[in-house]
């Protein structure tokens, strides 16, 4: 028996993948298995290779597999593309269709099913994901009445005689696959699972629940992908808990209305992706000089311009950090697992009000849409900070304006809402003192800019970085952020199998950078290695700018859309090693 296996289906976009994807792994989930997906797919509705793999174990795992254990293909080129993932012995299970042909150079079994024919005996080739998940549940031999569960969840709204006919489809994929493997594949036999089920959801969902937690109630968004499921996910969600969901004519009027949420006191969000981003900016610097607090979702994908809408990347680190014009205080946190981005959501809600700032939450592709099992999350861990926000607003003369921008020690000054008694006073993105009346006065201005860069000096993070550091000097310090972590982490067992002893660390802060949480683990390390998804090391950099250690800083960066394999960053992070033996 075996501990965990990969699982891979692959077809024409529109084909049915992503739901023979959802019931498969449902199935899983209800098993009890740890789960870890990866969506490839393209930027068009329908049409063009799209693949979708699970990582399933008995244990908890943040990452994809470097080799494929079973391979499902609608078509030819589903083989051509995905068959060199293969380990030796692997299977491929395919629609007898198109004659399926394995490469010369790929050492697999392959099954093929009559998956198109079978459908449409049963009255429609729709039902051909239904045939292949069965036939390939089938070669696993894990119980039969839980996949037929998760189908009836899927399907139940349709009625029941909808239910049955999948059913039968799944159930005459088995049987088939069945006869030509002789019975269940005993090399691909999983070890039973703990049974008890995990949340299965991607970044984006635990996102919109965190969003939910921590109080918000109005959200403002234009889709792009990959943040869209955010909005998704919380029109359905939010109206349930007295809130609700705007899709704005464009990016622009979706971060100016959550601005104008945010003032009139109910905590407000939206969420986008680079080119979205770039449209906010201006937006972004009214929140900062009007000190009102929003929260931000930049979802990274491949850029710049529209540049690869569905595919990986973290290159707006930069655009995240000085994009704005001016200068502003803001946060920029990057969550590293579904845990965080549920938990970081709340943060970021408690920052913006306490601090009266723009907050962004920055995820990637792979972590907005990869689906991952997680714990169940700890709702007493939440807690709610409006900050200044006063109930009452101290009398004022007759006449005089409430001084909204008080100068204050920590340069954070006392809100009140709109219509409060006693709370008038003047908003404006221009200049101002400190009731909001419009100033050019030299002295002003410098008071007022200081006043608001100053909250900087006063921003408390807990855990600005997660660390991981076994050996005092190790060989190899591994920095990252954002949905590499697990990667790392096991590319760092293949390190440390060769000898090369290593430390990790995800950065959870990046703006303002929290150097003297950094730099004790790059000044312990011999080597460092900034692993990252973009053509420039823009946080390595950062931490060169921040930290120093400019001569021991190596940067390993991937920028062609795909996330990184374990064993890709463990060659590279050995090419760095051997390079400094060489250098010395």
């Amino acid at each position: 028996m075996i501990s965990q296996l990969s699982w891979k289906i692959g077809g024409q976009q529109g084909e049915g993948v992503e739901s023979t994807d959802r019931i498969f792994s449902t199935a899983l989930n209800r098993l009890g298995y740890y789960l870890y997906g990866y969506r490839h797919f393209s930027s068009r509705i329908k049409g063009g290779h799209t693949n979708n793999k699970i990582r399933i174990s008995t244990q908890p795992i943040r990452a994809i597999a470097d080799d494929l254990d079973i391979l499902v293909a609608f078509d030819q080129e589903s083989i051509d593309l995905n068959a060199h993932e293969l380990r030796r012995g692997g299977v491929v299970v395919a629609d007898a269709k198109f004659g399926p042909m394995l490469p010369d150079h790929v050492d697999a079994r392959l099954f093929p099913v009559p998956i198109t024919s079978i459908a449409e005996e049963l009255g429609t080739s729709l039902m051909k994901n239904m045939v292949a998940s069965g036939a390939s549940w089938a070669l696993l031999g894990l119980p039969m009445e839980v996949f037929n569960k998760a189908v009836e969840e899927e399907f139940g709204r349709k009625g029941a005689a909808v239910v049955a006919k999948n059913i039968e489809a799944v159930q005459r994929g088995a049987d088939y696959v069945l006869e030509l493997a002789g019975g269940p594949l005993e090399d691909f036999k999983l070890e039973p699972a703990d049974g008890k089920q995990k949340l299965f959801m991607i970044g984006n969902d635990a996102i919109g629940l965190g969003a939910i937690a921590a109080g918000c109630r109005i959200m403002s968004a234009y889709p792009i992908t990959p943040a869209s499921e955010i909005m998704e996910y919380l029109i359905k969600k939010l109206p349930k808990f007295g809130g609700t969901v705007v899709q704005t004519e464009d990016e622009i009027a979706a971060i100016t209305m959550a601005v104008g949420a945010n003032y009139a006191g109910v905590r407000s969000m939206t969420a986008s992706a680079g080119p979205g981003l770039s449209l906010m900016m201006e937006a972004i610097g009214l929140s900062g000089m009007t000190e009102t607090p929003v929260v931000i979702v930049d979802t990274q994908r491949g850029g710049p311009s529209t540049g690869l809408p569905t595919k990986q990347e973290q290159s707006d680190i930069n655009a995240l950090i000085h994009g704005t014009h001016g200068e502003i205080p803001k946060i920029v946190l990057a969550p590293s697992s579904i845990e965080e981005c549920f938990y970081d959501m709340i943060e970021a809600f408690n920052l913006a009000d306490k601090y009266q700032l723009p907050v962004i939450v920055v995820t990637d592709l792979q972590l907005s849409l990869g689906k991952q099992s997680c714990e169940q999350l700890d709702y007493d861990r939440i807690s709610i900070d409006r900050g200044k926000l006063l109930e009452e607003a101290p009398e004022i003369e007759a006449g005089g304006l409430f001084k909204r921008y008080e100068l204050s020690e920590d340069g954070v000054s006392p809100r009140v809402l709109p219509g409060q008694k006693h709370g008038i006073h003047h908003v404006t993105g221009v200049e101002h003192d400190e009731s909001g009346r419009p100033s050019e006065n030299a002295a002003n201005r410098k008071r007022m800019m200081d006043k608001r860069l100053s909250k900087m000096e006063q921003i408390t993070v807990e855990h600005p970085i997660h660390a991981e550091m076994p050996h005092e000097h190790p060989d190899l310090l591994i920095i990252s952020m954002g949905s590499t972590g697990g990667t790392i982490a096991q590319a760092r067992e293949q390190l440390e199998r060769d000898g090369i002893t290593t430390g990790q660390m995800m950065v959870r802060l990046l703006h303002p950078f929290p150097a003297e949480a950094v730099k004790p683990y790059v000044e312990q390390a011999k080597r460092v290695v900034v692993l990252e998804h973009n053509a420039t090391g823009q946080l390595a950099n950062l931490i060169k700018l921040h930290v120093g250690g400019k001569e021991k800083i190596s940067s390993v960066l991937k920028y062609d859309g795909n996330p990184f394999l374990p064993s890709i960053v463990a060659d590279e992070c050995r090419k760095v090693c051997q390079a400094s033996k060489e250098l010395v």
